[in-house]
């Protein structure tokens, strides 16, 4: 009997002489369990689907649960995409696999969802597909293809995607991936920012100083507006935007500032980046040359008047409230959490999706955030590290920390002064892993140390 034989009769083995039953007998073994061959379906608690039906689809495993905010987050993402492919009459189906503390969590959260589910009670068959997928993360999108084949990155590619990424094929996806190499390449600040209706941004400082030029019953207010930019005026409520033409910004470094008031590290961040925006203002105007750096507030508020309010705090221009090409901004910088700082050059480039982190890192030492100048602020780092004591006591730690590098017990890490992300040095806890910046570093005596409550 040659191979061909041998292959054909584990086929009908495994599925009862049916050819057409492989796929589902995939399925079947990873969703079912012994005393259930269905799926909850999206309507009420006792509506069934057989696992059988789900033949020939591709199937996402949709592991979320209801108390973890990134999972409320990207379910109301993912039941857009879903709906879109269901009206298309797409081939696919979505499997909720809950990490939920209770049943009243797990019904609530799946009152949302359009898509089939895995029984609440069913501890089993949902610690399996965890084992199985190795999820060390929530939330975690797998694709499952009906030739077998198997994607663990769909939460990335619904976020870059979208609908686009169906069918979820290696072809499909090089074909993504090269479009959008092609719009990088081509890409501009104006093709970025312009849309067929509109080729402005919104600014409000001019029309502070019209109204400080204009309205005498407003000059003993307007020099501190003027000062302090962008604070709600005390008779007009929140001052009135004029529009800036988007090809003003051409030739300057330009940070797309993606942000919203009902997030709080944007609350934490928002400030310090407006510090740091009128440092480099002023560094470029005093050394002359034209060069020129400005800030492009994009908007995730979730109403015009948090936009209004958020934005009145802020000296920079801003994409009108609800664009739609807010949107498209997000997927195409593949922003997946806020505050973000994209940075432009001044040939419509990208220069780094990393700008916060480089502001939490060099200040306005960052600017003009270029490979060059990030490695010369390395060099400068790592001097500079040279002069720094082994090890310390800080006034917010009970334990004595020591100085690590990315290639000496080192990485990336938030820091546990000022919650914002660091890189390269840092003062670490051996023993519990508590870490600051070298500048967050408040150096103090053991005993003062030693009476410190938290760690």
């Amino acid at each position: 009997m040659d191979l061909d034989d041998n292959s054909r009769n584990l086929v009908q083995a495994l599925t009862n002489g049916d050819p057409e039953k492989i796929s589902t007998s995939r399925f079947s073994s990873l969703l079912a369990s012994k005393d259930r061959d269905y799926l909850l379906s999206s309507t009420t608690q006792d509506d069934q689907v057989k696992i059988s039906d789900l033949e020939g689809k591709a199937i996402g495993l949709y592991f979320s649960a209801n108390w973890y905010p990134p999972c409320r987050n990207f379910n109301k993402v993912l039941i857009g995409v879903y709906e879109q492919l269901k009206s298309n009459g797409s081939n696919f189906e979505i499997v909720f696999v809950s990490s939920d503390e209770d049943l009243s969590a797990f019904n609530s959260y799946r009152e949302s969802m359009p898509w089939l589910s895995i029984p609440f009670s069913d501890l089993e068959t949902k610690k399996a597909l965890n084992r199985k997928f190795e999820v060390e993360g929530i939330p975690y999108l797998i694709i499952l293809q009906p030739d077998g084949s198997t994607l663990h990155d769909g939460v990335e590619l619904i976020y870059r995607y979208g609908i686009e990424a169906f069918p979820f094929t290696e072809e499909k996806l090089e074909e993504l991936r090269r479009e959008e190499r092609m719009k990088h390449e081509s890409q501009t600040l104006t093709n970025l920012l312009i849309n067929p209706g509109r080729d402005y941004l919104l600014d409000q400082t001019m029309t502070r100083k019209v109204c400080y030029l204009s309205s005498p019953a407003c000059r003993s207010f307007c020099p501190f507006t003027l000062t302090f930019a962008r604070y709600p005026h005390p008779t007009i409520g929140f001052p009135f935007t004029s529009e800036v033409p988007v090809d003003s910004l051409i030739g300057k470094t330009v940070g797309l500032y993606f942000s919203a008031q009902w997030c709080f590290p944007c609350a934490k961040f928002t400030p310090k980046l407006i510090s740091i925006y009128h440092k480099i203002k002023q560094s470029l105007e005093g050394k002359g040359g034209g060069e020129d750096f400005e800030i492009v507030f994009v908007s995730n508020d979730r109403d015009q008047s948090s936009f209004d309010s958020y934005y009145g705090t802020m000296p920079w221009l801003a994409l009108p409230f609800g664009e739609p090409i807010i949107r498209t901004l997000a997927k195409y910088f593949d922003v997946q959490g806020i505050p973000c700082l994209i940075i432009i050059d001044p040939d419509g480039k990208t220069v780094t999706k990393q700008g916060r982190n480089l502001i939490n890192l060099y200040q306005e030492n960052a600017y003009p955030f270029t490979c060059a100048k990030l490695e010369l602020l390395e060099k400068e780092m790592e001097e500079e590290a040279k002069r720094l004591p082994r090890s310390n006591y800080h006034a917010g730690h009970r334990h004595e920390l020591t100085l690590v590098s990315e290639g000496n017990g080192g990485g990336p890490f938030i820091c546990c002064d000022c919650d914002e992300q660091g890189s390269g040095w840092a003062y670490q806890c051996l023993g519990c892993g508590y870490e600051v910046h070298p500048r967050c570093m408040r150096a103090v005596d053991p005993a003062t140390a030693a009476s410190v409550q938290h760690t």
